[in-house]
């Protein structure tokens, strides 16, 4: 059994809890290692980061973020992702920090429940060719360089022309990322089990912007129309640089995130405790 690391090297707490759990295991006769960046803190076997999927599991020290990246090592061999808490958010996450034994021994009996994610592919087309593919677990985005005023930004859908945004930029997310960059564009929340692909504008220059939610098998193409520099990224892994003419094509992709399930109502848990909707709730006593 070989298990990988990443960690949130930020977090005193995060990289003392992956020392001890990686002891733990050791001491089960585990094979432990830890990716690159991470490995510079941690007096552990560093294993290369395009290796880092090989293992047989993976588990993540931090909060979202961290699990993020250790989905974009892992995500094209599908290996398992644990993700112990050790942030601020925590959404994706789903191991709390008391829990970490448990869930280890649960994932080498053989006991663990894995939930797949569905995640999303952009392709950025150049001259009518593909020249770059880029895979998500919460989104793809496609917005103005910092220094480029607001940009227009028009969106077709089953070659069928949609609308054209007057904005800071276009996402394409998944249910997984509804919480992250698109909650904060005011799109909704979607149950991360849920098959559904989402349209979101970033700071739109209009009224009638809404996000759309659009079928999982649904092929979005997203242009830029207005002079200015633009970039393409996906979960804030990966950018590109746009040049005039370009297209990017978004799909769900064939990649999967598999995500270590801990408690079975994991996400509605969160929504009470991350967003405070279970404090002060109207008509019951304090």
């Amino acid at each position: 059994m070989r298990i990988h690391l990443v960690v949130n090297y930020h977090r005193p707490d995060a990289l003392e809890a992956a020392v001890d759990a990686a002891k733990w295991m050791k001491d089960r006769g585990v094979t432990v290692a830890v990716e690159p960046e991470s490995g510079r803190f941690l007096k552990l076997p560093i294993v290369p980061s395009d290796e880092v999927g090989d293992g047989d599991l993976v588990i993540a020290f931090g909060g979202d973020g961290t699990l993020i990246r250790a989905a974009h090592l892992c995500s094209e061999t599908g290996t398992p992702v644990l993700g112990v808490y050790y942030g601020r958010f925590g959404f994706v996450t789903q191991c709390k920090q008391g829990e970490i034994g448990a869930c280890i021994s649960a994932f080498l009996d053989g006991k663990s429940i894995i939930e797949s994610r569905m995640m999303i592919q952009g392709q950025l087309v150049r001259g009518g060719a593909p020249v770059a593919s880029i895979h998500a677990l919460n989104e793809i985005v496609l917005q103005r360089a910092v220094t480029a005023r607001m940009m227009t930004f028009r969106v077709t859908v089953d070659n069928h022309l949609l609308t054209s945004y007057p904005a800071d930029g276009v996402m394409v997310s998944t249910p997984t990322g509804s919480t992250a960059y698109n909650l904060s564009a005011g799109g909704p929340i979607l149950d991360p089990n849920v098959q559904a692909l989402m349209l979101t504008a970033i700071a739109p220059h209009t009224l009638n912007s809404r996000t759309l939610i659009l079928r999982p098998d649904s092929e979005i193409k997203l242009e830029v129309l207005s002079d200015g520099d633009a970039v393409l990224s996906a979960d804030g892994q990966t950018r590109l640089h746009l040049l005039s003419g370009d297209e990017v094509h978004v799909q769900k992709s064939p990649r999967v995130t598999n995500l270590i399930s801990v408690e079975q109502d994991d996400f509605l848990i969160k929504l009470g405790e991350r967003l405070l909707w279970s404090q002060g709730l109207i008509g019951e006593p304090h």
